[in-house]
């Protein structure tokens, strides 16, 4: 009887032995199924050869430590002014409207307006000096306009300057020059005058 009795309890601990080795055993393998689900392993960018965005980029830079609202405004042939009130045409899109200090985490004065393809014409670069909190002048500005041929080359700087805006409500046109569809600059085509391109109010 006692023979019987230690071959019952022996059953049973192998039983309860093979159970909780299958669950572990279940337990790990659904582990090893989920891993790559959980955290997927993050894909390397290849920033070498990403292209620009747009195919003419026109950005607007002046110093950080200014809290002074810089606007600025583009036109495309045959399109209208793109600027803070109206930010996107037909060619081009203002990036974001950096109003200096005000609504921005950052200390970062730019802005940036980029093309959806290259309509041979006359482009015109203006910029207006909105406000001026800082009550610091001149401002300088450094304007630089960029280019991407169609066919998907980098982006190349095509015109560079920095300009002194002397007052609030000041507007000028830093660049107005004519592109081909291939993105060359016309010779001879770059003049800067003055001509105001904004329409509509801040509020």
């Amino acid at each position: 009887m006692q023979a019987l009795d230690q071959f019952e309890e022996d059953d049973a601990g192998t039983v309860f032995r093979d159970v909780i080795t299958l669950a572990l055993c279940g337990f790990v393998a659904v582990v090893i199924l989920l891993l790559p689900h959980i955290r997927p392993e993050a894909k390397q960018a290849d920033t070498a050869g990403v292209a620009a965005p747009g195919n003419v980029m026109v950005e607007a830079r002046w110093p950080d430590e200014l809290d002074a609202d810089v606007d600025l405004w583009v036109e495309a042939p045959g399109d209208v002014p793109v600027g803070y009130s109206n930010k996107s045409g037909v060619i081009f899109n203002l990036l974001r409207d950096d109003l200096g200090r005000n609504a921005d985490p950052t200390k970062l004065n730019y802005e940036a307006s980029y093309s959806r393809g290259i309509p041979p014409g006359e482009y015109a670069v203006n910029l207006h000096l909105y406000r001026n909190k800082a009550t610091v002048f001149p401002v300088p500005v450094t304007v630089v306009v960029s280019a991407k041929r169609p066919d998907g080359d980098n982006a190349r700087q095509l015109l560079a300057t920095t300009v002194q805006l002397d007052r609030e409500g000041q507007e000028l046109t830093v660049f107005r020059f004519k592109l081909t569809e291939s993105g060359d600059l016309v010779g001879d085509s770059v003049h800067s005058l003055y001509k105001p391109l904004r329409s509509g109010r801040k509020s």
